[in-house]
């Protein structure tokens, strides 16, 4: 194919080039290289054919010579296949059915671990609330507590924190233990019983007292005064120890419980005396009520911040003082009123039944006697005065009684405008308290602000603690000048009425008009 391309090519070369005869010369030559070339390369094609079919032969004869090898071979491998494959089938029906098991265990698993998970939180929480139950219990305080191998004293709850911390399942001797502890505390919370034990007194001291224990409410002490060493002598000398008989220098008082430190600290206040007399009574087995706190301490703890009106004065300020003072020196003009009218105090009816049969019947050296030997009473000592007028006019002797009146209304009066003035001005300086504690106050908060109340506790409770003294002290002093005024009022009434009666008797007896009758006697009249 190639040497009929080649040669029309040479041809037309040959005719279209002018110098073609020597471009011919060079065709030729390069034409004679290149079948040179191609018949060395046909040499090697037929030598490498002839090898390779020599080859394949071989191969041939070598695969025709191994055939009945390999068809037993495969024969073998097959029969291997199909026990494998039959094998494997029977293996795969096993597997289905072990993770059919699997399935189902894993399910009865889980649920059992939701289970005892459940129950798990179940006995951690009861553990838990049994443990919040025991802090709180007046029980603990009377439970000594155990010790364990580092000599260090264990509370009575102890054992139930390695149940509300542990991540496995607690043991069963601890969960009866807790339902043991539980049943024991809800049978001693339902009991009154009194026993001896360890409390810290109003001092601050540890001491050993009689202890009435009324549930888990209310816990009361009988301190008779004995130290522990004392109590323990004591103890041990007589094995069957009488019940004391809580005198009247026992202390009896309320304790309250620390759930911190887990004892009995004695109320820092006593009671008032008829609930000590109740409780004494009670612990003697004279009585069957008694008091109880039903908030565990909380009402007790109130007891202790509660304040009498002295313990208040110190916390109203400077103001407080002048109130004060005024109360002191009300209280002293009172207490000087009072004296005064019982130094006065006269039966006015009885005396003049007794001065009226003596002047009736002239005798006036008598009457004049009477009326000096009284003359320190109000109405005897205006009625003196009026012996020397008569024989006066009844003019003149009714302008000397009311002058000696008049003369004696001072003294009645005495301090009265005083009282009033404190009353009006008790109440303007408790205002006035009030004014300089909001000062206080506002000064407080424009300084530190509203977020700690108690920094403004101080101006505040000046303020209203003068306010209440200002009127407590207002209050009282307005009542009794009220009532010293009506007295004043009666003592000038009484002292003109028998003016009257007495100026009555002298123009009776002026007159003519005398029925003389019996004077009584001189003791009869005095009250």
């Amino acid at each position: 194919m190639k040497r009929q391309i080649i040669l029309p090519l040479i041809i037309a070369v040959l005719f279209c080039d002018p110098s073609g005869e020597a471009m011919a010369k060079d065709m030729r030559k390069a034409h004679m290289t290149l079948e040179a070339q191609k018949l060395e390369l046909r040499q090697k094609a037929a030598q490498s054919l002839q090898k390779a079919k020599d080859e394949a032969a071989k191969k041939r004869a070598a695969i025709r010579s191994d055939r009945t090898l390999l068809r037993e071979a495969v024969a073998r491998l097959t029969a291997e296949n199909d026990q494998l494959r039959q094998s494997n089938e029977t293996m795969d029906g096993e597997i289905r059915s072990l993770l059919e098991e699997e399935g189902a265990l894993s399910a009865q698993l889980d649920e059992t671990r939701a289970v005892n998970k459940e129950l798990a939180g179940l006995v951690r929480a009861g553990a838990k609330d049994l443990e919040g139950l025991l802090i709180q219990s007046f029980q603990s305080a009377l439970i000594p507590q155990r010790v364990d191998s580092s000599s260090e004293a264990l509370p009575r709850h102890a054992f139930l924190s390695s149940m509300i911390d542990q991540e496995s399942y607690p043991a069963m001797e601890e969960i009866e233990k807790m339902v043991s502890v539980l049943f024991d505390e809800i049978r001693a919370s339902g009991e009154v019983k009194r026993t001896r034990g360890m409390i810290v007194d109003r001092q601050g001291v540890e001491r050993e007292a009689d202890l009435l224990i009324l549930g888990n409410f209310t816990a009361i002490y009988a301190l008779d005064g004995k130290s522990v060493a004392t109590a323990a002598v004591e103890k041990s000398a007589s094995s069957d120890v009488a019940s004391p008989p809580f005198p009247d220098g026992v202390e009896i008082g309320f304790l309250l419980y620390s759930d911190q430190s887990q004892r009995f600290f004695a109320l820092s206040k006593l009671p008032r005396r008829a609930i000590r007399e109740n409780l004494r009574a009670y612990m003697r087995g004279e009585r069957e009520d008694v008091y109880m706190d039903i908030s565990k301490g909380a009402a007790l703890r109130q007891l202790t911040h509660q304040l009498n009106l002295w313990e208040q004065i110190p916390k109203g300020g400077p103001i407080v003082w002048p109130i004060v003072a005024i109360l002191a020196l009300g209280l002293l003009i009172l207490l000087e009123r009072i004296l005064f009218f019982l130094r006065k105090r006269i039966n006015s009816d009885k005396f003049m039944k007794t001065l009226e049969p003596l002047v009736l019947q002239n005798r006036w050296d008598e009457c004049r006697a009477l009326l000096k030997n009284k003359r320190k009473k109000l109405i005897p000592k205006v009625l003196l005065t009026a012996i020397d007028f008569k024989d006066q006019s009844r003019i003149d002797m009714e302008n000397v009684l009311q002058e000696s009146i008049l003369n004696e209304i001072p003294r009645i009066e005495r301090f009265l405008s005083t009282l009033g003035m404190l009353a009006a001005i008790a109440p303007l300086l408790g205002l006035l308290g009030t004014v300089t504690g909001m000062i206080n106050t506002f000064h407080t908060i424009t300084y530190y602000g509203t977020g700690d109340p108690r920094m403004m506790s101080g101006g505040i409770s000046e303020a209203l603690v003068t306010t209440m003294l200002g009127l407590s002290v207002a209050i009282p002093i307005m009542l009794f000048h009220t009532l010293l005024s009506r007295r004043v009022e009666t003592e000038i009434g009484k002292m003109e009425e028998k003016a009257v009666s007495f100026v009555n008797l002298v123009f009776r007896n002026r007159n003519g008009q005398c029925e003389c009758p019996e004077p009584m006697a001189s003791d009869e009249w005095i009250k």
